[in-house]
């Protein structure tokens, strides 16, 4: 996987096979049980022991050296000051396209460094909940961008990532559903100063343009101490969508409370050309205009092949 732009030379990303990568694992223990990962494990996704053991448990180690590195600077800017400060969240970033298995990292990330020692607290939250409800969606006619930077409450956003970082307790994320596909009204999960953060989302990764009067003006990743990308070709993307959008065709679509209900009765033939076109509509044009210009932002990009392993690995250089 080269990740450099055709004219450049210095690439500022290690890349390593699957197999290299495994070896980085050394003695770090798997603790998850086999019965974990179907309730880890997202649509379709791919998540067996032989994953966790080449591709996640090298990652845990890796993240444990980063935590405790940037923990003892903490404590060492604390004393050169003279402060009392409280050690804030580490927060970490996932990002990458609609149906690449972003929630899967997520939540094995969750898992894996939950059960470190001491037991850490281990939050995860989605930017779904921060998407405009539908109704602001429509109004402002970008229903047909949902997923888009201009679909989400950035302030809010930012504002809930600020409080986190500055040690507030508690702190309320809104909740979104995937069944109606809208945020729910008065619902909230409520996040109490957890050590470790991991906020998932397509464009978590996101930059704004600068200022030209040098103010500050922050972004999501501004808060982020490490980011994950999880990276797939179009083409293979494109098919894990048609395929969810089928499976799901068969099942939560017939939910008359689902908001894609309409779709429950189409035929194959009709399912496939309807998903195409959304993805073709929206999703690609999302990644393209803005999820896979991050990419290089990233701290860690997993590359997946068409069989949803992850086939390479590459790590930002220090």
């Amino acid at each position: 996987m080269d990740i450099r732009a055709p004219e450049q030379q210095y690439n500022p990303y290690r890349v390593f096979s699957r197999e290299q990568w495994a070896r980085l694992r050394d003695d770090t223990p798997m603790t998850l049980e086999p019965g974990e990962f179907s309730r880890l494990r997202s649509m379709h996704d791919r998540l067996d022991m032989k994953e966790v053991e080449d591709i996640y448990l090298p990652l845990s180690r890796l993240l444990s050296i980063y935590i405790d590195a940037m923990q003892r600077l903490f404590y060492a800017q604390r004393q050169f000051l003279g402060i009392q400060d409280r050690k804030m969240p580490y927060i970490i970033g996932v990002a990458g396209s609609v149906a690449v298995g972003k929630s899967t990292t997520a939540r094995v990330l969750q898992a894996l460094l939950a059960r470190w020692s001491p037991r850490p607290k281990v939050d995860l939250v989605t930017t779904d909940g921060f998407l405009y409800p539908n109704a602001v969606l429509e109004r402002q006619g970008l229903m047909q961008k949902k997923g888009f930077p201009e679909s989400y409450d950035l302030p809010t956003l930012l504002t809930f990532l600020s409080d986190i970082k500055a040690g507030r307790r508690p702190v309320r994320a809104p909740v979104y559903s995937h069944l109606t596909y809208d945020i729910v009204p008065n619902g909230w999960i409520e996040i109490d100063r957890p050590d470790i953060l991991i906020v998932e989302g397509v464009n978590v990764l996101q930059t704004g343009r600068l200022p030209r009067d040098g103010k500050a003006v922050p972004v999501v990743s501004d808060f982020f101490d490490f980011s994950v990308y999880i990276d797939a070709d179009e083409s293979v993307l494109r098919d894990w969508y048609i395929t969810r959008f089928l499976t799901l065709r068969d099942t939560a679509f017939h939910d008359p409370r689902s908001y894609f209900h309409r779709y429950a009765p189409l035929s194959d033939g009709e399912a496939t050309a309807t998903a195409l076109a959304i993805w073709e509509r929206t999703n690609l044009a999302n990644l393209e205009e803005n999820i896979l210009p991050t990419r290089p932002r990233a701290t860690l990009i997993l590359k997946k092949g068409a069989d949803h392993v992850v086939e390479t690995v590459a790590l930002r250089r220090l």
